[in-house]
């Protein structure tokens, strides 16, 4: 077995801590970054942070120093507006330097406003809403014909479930008994034009997953202990992919953020700023 893939530490409160202010940690760099750059959307990227956070720290086997390693487990940012959660991980991770972070979306830059195959770390180039379960999909077969065990995990917005693309991959994926995949719903029921029960209703949602023939859990999709408890679950299918719907508040952690439909995708202002810094501290 490689030394990359060697046991994870026991998930116990030690562990689990260290994974909270490592999430918390993310929070802030996503706030400064889009502060920085006065660009981005920092809801969906705040209210994906723990799911983030438990698989680049915990769940995935990856090397921040060989990131083509071929035993890796891959990672498809599917909701691609909410890179800078995953900038930062990857960042934290080893991957680039943390001081690249100030230059999200600057021209030429490494970190581009949605994720792009020129920056270590990053899979494919992902943002048009309703396409990465399918890459994932499609990546879950191709390593399974290699024979490989690496695992693929795709993370999902809510409001990209709108996009037929998605329920094809739907389709396919239990056709092909994908049990190497993962995917998994940001569902804070906020997308660019309001609610998603508004703008197009997803529920019963649970229902149509099962439908699909998915193996289907629900979390609480800040609760670190829980997802990564499910995830390692799920794990232990192997006949049939695993969806699960994290139950997440779009902008968490940043007061005047959470359930604001209005920082989808905007950057705060210098008084918000100091706010949403406070707010962050608060936790720490």
């Amino acid at each position: 077995m490689s030394d990359k893939m060697k046991t994870k530490e026991p998930l116990d409160e030690s562990t689990v801590n260290d994974l909270k202010k490592k999430s918390n940690k993310i929070r802030k760099h996503i706030i400064e970054m889009i502060y920085s750059a006065k660009s981005g959307h920092p809801g969906g990227s705040l209210s994906s942070a723990d799911i983030v956070t438990s698989l680049y720290f915990h769940i995935m086997n990856h090397d921040p120093k060989n990131p083509s390693w071929p035993e890796r487990d891959r990672f498809i940012l599917s909701k691609g507006h909410a890179c800078p959660s995953l900038y930062s991980a990857l960042a934290e991770s080893g991957y680039f330097d943390v001081s690249e972070l100030k230059n999200l979306r600057k021209p030429k830059c490494l970190l581009q406003g949605h994720p792009c195959t020129k920056t270590p770390g990053i899979e494919i180039s992902t943002g048009s809403l309703g396409q990465g379960l399918s890459i994932a999909t499609g990546m879950a077969l191709g390593l399974r014909l290699d024979g490989s065990n690496s695992r693929v995990f795709a993370l999902l917005g809510d409001g990209e479930l709108q996009s037929g693309q998605v329920w094809e991959a739907m389709m396919a994926a239990p056709k092909f008994k994908l049990g190497n995949l993962t995917a998994i719903i940001d569902r804070n029921m906020l997308q660019i034009d309001g609610p998603t029960e508004k703008v197009m209703a997803l529920e019963p949602l649970k229902d149509k997953l099962i439908a699909f023939n998915w193996q289907v859990y629900e979390v609480d999709g800040h609760n670190i202990r829980e997802i990564i408890e499910t995830i390692n679950k799920g794990l232990n299918i192997t006949d049939k992919p695993k969806i699960i719907i994290a139950h997440t508040i779009k902008g968490k952690g940043v007061s005047f953020m959470e359930n604001n439909v209005s920082f989808h995708g905007k950057s705060p202002t210098d008084e918000e700023f100091k706010i949403a810094m406070r707010d962050l501290e608060a936790i720490s």
